[in-house]
């Protein structure tokens, strides 16, 4: 399989097209010295490219670092300073960049919202949470109704939350879920009457507008959140192209 060909792939099921408002360039981010000829052999995971995650990917001989959080969001950067210490070891050492960023929020089942509903065993899911004319979100029913301490548990597979505010309903039976820096989004949720809400981070400035609006909130860590579906797109490519790859964890605690 050629990267031309792994990014066929992916896109097969993650579908860019769909998600035409998402400032990220999506796809193939830099390619390497052959796209259409040269064998992929190892392809690594990770959350966020960045200068470790990619001098790790050399470091395991991967020919291609798959990342939910790319370093082209639109508009055109000089390489320089950071940036260069980002973007040069991809060429020094031909590694491609391939990021998926909306669309790996939103998949279904590989994206980090569908893949936390899971998780928790939801039912009755359905999409919900616009952003930019896109809905990224899920919220549905809980098998049987959980504290926030056990929702929270459940939820981060036993890793602490960065915070949980539980100025909602003891017992939860529905949840609303936004991977990442969706904070301000418990609104959306609120409106839905749902019982709990599920992102990333929350911003200072939203502590006492949740409060006033009495809903849990759980930050689970913007980190955290979004390990999700890059996990589970490097279990699908490994199972269905038989494919080697590793999961390149440098969480950052935020």
């Amino acid at each position: 399989m050629t990267l031309k060909e792994l990014d066929s792939y992916l896109n097969s099921f993650l579908k860019k097209e769909n998600y035409s408002n998402d400032i990220s360039r999506n796809g193939i981010q830099i390619e390497n010295s052959a796209p259409d000829s040269k064998q992929i052999k190892k392809v690594a995971f990770a959350v966020d490219a960045c200068e470790a995650t990619v001098l790790e990917a050399a470091r395991i001989g991967a020919d291609v670092l798959f990342v939910h959080h790319g370093l082209f969001w639109g508009g055109c950067e000089t390489i320089t300073g950071t940036f260069y210490k980002r973007v040069s070891p991809f060429i020094k050492n031909d590694i491609a960049l391939i990021g998926y960023h909306i669309p790996l929020d939103a998949n279904k089942p590989c994206g980090n919202n569908w893949g936390l509903a899971s998780r928790i065993g939801l039912t009755k899911v359905k999409t919900f949470g616009s952003w930019r004319g896109m809905e990224i979100g899920v919220y549905g029913t809980l098998k049987k109704t959980m504290s926030v301490e056990e929702l929270s548990d459940k939820i981060l597979a036993g890793q602490k939350p960065s915070q949980v505010l539980a100025f909602g309903k003891k017992e939860i039976k529905t949840v609303g879920i936004i991977s990442g820096g969706a904070g301000e989004d418990f609104e959306q949720a609120a409106a839905l009457g749902l019982d709990a809400y599920v992102t990333g981070e929350v911003e200072h400035q939203l502590y006492h507008s949740i409060k006033e609006t009495g809903i849990n909130v759980i930050a689970g860590g913007h980190y955290q959140t979004e390990t999700v579906g890059v996990n589970l797109v490097m279990a699908k490519l490994k199972k269905e192209k038989k494919i080697d790859v590793e999961f390149i964890d440098i969480p950052t605690g935020m």
